[in-house]
């Protein structure tokens, strides 16, 4: 038998592990991006709450995209918040 063989049908390369052909998969590497702390929440709930769309993200190699966004977003808007705060209370840096 050989080792690899190749499926026309649907483009995949399978690979003989032990009496079984198992297709030759990887994850799409994707540049690795600084997710805060508002990104982990947003995967903790994703992980209990959404895990399909957790797992479709991970498999597809958009998750840390995705949740590095997730947390740029949130920062900002907790920025506009805390400054709209300050503006209706008369706060300043004084």
């Amino acid at each position: 038998m050989d080792k690899y063989i190749f499926n026309e049908a649907n483009g995949l390369w399978y690979e003989l592990v032990g009496d079984y052909y198992f297709p030759c998969l990887t994850v799409p590497a994707e540049e690795e991006q600084p997710v805060g702390v508002w990104g982990q929440r947003h995967k903790r709930y994703l992980k209990e709450h959404r895990p399909a769309l957790y797992n479709a993200l991970l498999l597809s190699g958009k998750l840390d995209n995705y949740l590095a966004d997730i947390d740029q977003q949130a920062q900002e808007r907790l920025d506009t918040i805390i400054q709209q705060t300050a503006h209706a209370q008369g706060i300043t840096e004084t």
